[in-house]
């Protein structure tokens, strides 16, 4: 596995190319923001015509394009836009538009991974996806860090493409932290496994059991919520900077010995299987499929369990004691007003 770093770029190539960002919410915004921040002058961020964003976008000072106008324009664009849209946008927009011999950046690899999207055989295809959400992306970026970033290329017509990306990833701030040559495919079933089974079906799926079990058992919603869902941070912030060793270094013996014999009963084998046939529909391309048909269908399901998860009594309890504690939200990684 080879890791880049800013020494190993040429941020120049970037700054030369009209660079378009596809989408403006949370990668979106970062992506613009940090290019521009890094000398990038030429960017334009390409949006639907009525699309809210527009405002927020030109709130920041950045150009705003229509979909079409930006694929004519641009020398790179970076499709942002939510997966579930890229074909569409792909198709209608850019297929025609699009300058022969420009590049064509994703920041995810499903679209291309499943086929969704053919490219025109005279475009470069390749990814730079920053690990970590947009706002933590523009967050470390502002702070003089940056979140590490994977790179890969499907398609180099032109010779360049990966020089090109690499110069792109270091000015979104990827440089900082490192920069790791991957593939399409291995980015798109990886990202998504770790999405579904541990990051965010599989933790909120265990928060949302735990604050359950003490509630049904007597306990008070408010301690069911520090204890379940307010102490995540705490836990993770020690394994994100030591590894889980470094987390067993801080917490009581008590809770460490209770984390080993514990951990194992709730995460058996049982649970194993159940993660290795969730990765089995992802490398199938079923999960990819079905949730391709449910938006064919206006998200229906999806939208009702969206709303499920709204309502759970966890969300109200929070935010009444996130609102006794002020300094929760003094430096939102999430403004929604504008980004």
């Amino acid at each position: 596995m080879r890791i880049y770093y800013d020494r190993d770029a040429d941020i120049g190539l970037i700054k030369a190319r009209k660079v378009a960002i596809i989408g403006y919410g949370s990668q979106g915004h970062a992506h613009a923001l940090n290019l521009r921040d890094s000398g990038v002058e030429n960017i334009a961020v390409a949006l639907r015509e009525g699309s809210p964003s527009v405002a927020k976008a030109n709130g920041e000072g950045l150009k705003t394009l229509s979909i079409d106008e930006a694929a004519g324009w641009a020398d790179v664009v970076m499709m942002l836009a939510p997966d579930e849209l890229q074909g569409e946008i792909y198709q209608n927009h850019l297929a025609k538009n699009l300058k022969q011999g420009a590049i064509l950046l994703f920041a995810h690899g499903l679209n291309i991974h499943f086929h969704l999207i053919e490219p025109r055989d005279d475009l470069d295809v390749a990814m730079v996806a920053p690990k970590g959400p947009g706002h933590t992306v523009r967050a470390e970026y502002q702070r003089g860090g940056g979140v590490p970033c994977l790179l890969a290329v499907e398609r180099d017509t032109s010779g360049n493409a990966q020089e090109l990306a690499l110069s792109y990833a270091c000015a979104i701030g990827g440089g900082r932290a490192g920069i790791i040559e991957t593939s399409f495919r291995e980015e798109c079933e990886t990202d998504l496994f770790g999405e579904q089974a541990v990051l965010c079906g599989g933790l909120t799926s265990l928060i949302y059991a735990g604050y359950e079990t003490l509630v049904e058992a007597g306990y008070s919603p408010e301690m069911a919520y520090f204890e379940c869902l307010h102490e995540v941070k705490l836990i993770v912030d020690l394994i994100y900077e030591g590894g889980i060793a470094n987390m067993n270094y801080s917490i009581s013996n008590t809770a460490e010995y209770g984390e080993y014999v514990s951990g194992p009963r709730l995460i058996d084998r049982r649970i194993k299987r159940e993660m290795k046939r969730i990765l089995d529909d992802i490398q199938s391309g079923r999960f990819t499929r079905d949730w391709m048909l449910e938006n064919k269908v206006n998200q229906t399901s999806f939208k009702a369990m969206r709303q499920r998860a709204a309502d759970h009594p966890v969300e109200e309890v929070g935010a009444r004691l996130r609102s006794m504690m002020p300094w929760i939200s003094s430096k939102p990684l999430v403004d929604r007003s504008k980004n």
